[in-house]
């Protein structure tokens, strides 16, 4: 499939999805923190880099937004995936 956009779009397109401190982690990390729960961020030792550690009960947290997955009801993969049938 041919990309719609010339390489400077696409690379200025891609550098503004942001992969760290995104609205939704935010979310998730206050959420926890108000809960009591201590955390690390973004370790690049484990697999996957998580986005949140809970180290004491070995555990780790990856926040997924709309636009890589969706869930039930979620209108943005609906239009990604209109974007994608229609090229």
């Amino acid at each position: 499939m041919a990309d719609v956009h010339s390489k400077e779009v696409r690379s200025y397109n891609m550098s503004r999805i942001k992969g760290k401190n995104t609205k939704l982690e935010m979310l998730v990390r206050k959420f926890l923190h108000a809960h009591g729960f201590r955390y690390r961020l973004h370790i690049k030792d484990l697999p996957g880099k998580p986005d949140i550690v809970l180290p004491k009960y070995k555990t780790v947290i990856f926040v997924h937004g709309c636009f890589w997955h969706g869930h039930e009801g979620c209108k943005y993969p609906l239009r990604l995936k209109q974007e994608l049938m229609k090229n």
